[in-house]
């Protein structure tokens, strides 16, 4: 399988910036697609931004401007950096990777998540 970490969260003040990082490790086969969900309290999960291996990017509406997403091919990670952060980007951030992974010698297609980190920004 594949586990994905994630690192960066915290509280910030309105306006500020916050990094988040995730690391993907396990039985890794091949990653297509790295991306940011984020979901707040009462409501649904909401992709944040996403990144292919050839480099094209997704952003939500409600970030673009704000937000860069970066991947590194070769080390199976992925960035977000927000800058301009509003009380209405606080959520629970979640990795997410879809791919494939290597099980009892057979690759198998994968859609995986990491636990998440909080993002709580202060007006």
């Amino acid at each position: 399988q594949v586990q994905l970490v994630e690192s960066g969260g915290g509280l910030v003040q309105a306006g500020g910036s916050l990094r988040l990082s995730c690391a993907a490790s396990g039985s890794v086969f091949s990653i297509n697609v790295m991306g940011w969900y984020r979901q707040a309290p009462g409501k649904q999960r909401e992709l944040v931004a996403d990144i292919r291996s050839g480099g094209s990017t997704n952003y939500a509406d409600s970030v673009k401007g704000r937000v860069t997403i970066s991947r590194d091919n070769a080390k199976n990670t992925v960035a977000l950096q927000m800058n301009s952060l509003k009380p209405e980007d606080t959520a629970v951030y979640y990795c997410n990777a879809q791919g494939a992974h290597i099980s009892s010698g057979t690759v198998n297609l994968g859609n995986y998540w990491g636990q998440g980190t909080q993002v709580t920004v202060s007006s």
